[in-house]
């Protein structure tokens, strides 16, 4: 007896406007990732070049962090030695500086 009032939900459901918009979508997103899977193996070359590509690119992407940390780390230590300097000047002292 409860099969029968799950089937003649399940008939209701179906019938409505929605329901049928609903199976549209989930045959529309099986067919995308089974379309998805098939490039993938009719293709293999093309993965391996793209995850060659994004290897070289997070490579390059942490040359380029390297740089911009050595750039801040050489403008810290620029600053602090003005700052340095500042402060011998007040106090009417100097850096040894030698000159050509």
């Amino acid at each position: 007896m409860a099969t029968e009032k799950v089937s003649k939900i399940e008939e209701k459901f179906q019938n409505t406007p929605g329901s049928k918009k609903i199976d549209r979508w989930q045959n529309l997103h099986t067919q995308c990732l089974w379309q998805m899977t098939l490039s993938q193996r009719r293709n293999p070359y093309a993965v391996l070049r793209m995850q060659e590509i994004m290897q070289q690119e997070l490579v390059l992407s942490n040359k380029e962090l390297l740089r911009v940390r050595q750039a801040a780390l050489h403008q810290l230590l620029e600053k602090e030695h003005q700052q340095y300097q500042q402060e011998l000047r007040q106090m009417g002292k100097a850096f040894y500086v030698e000159r050509m």
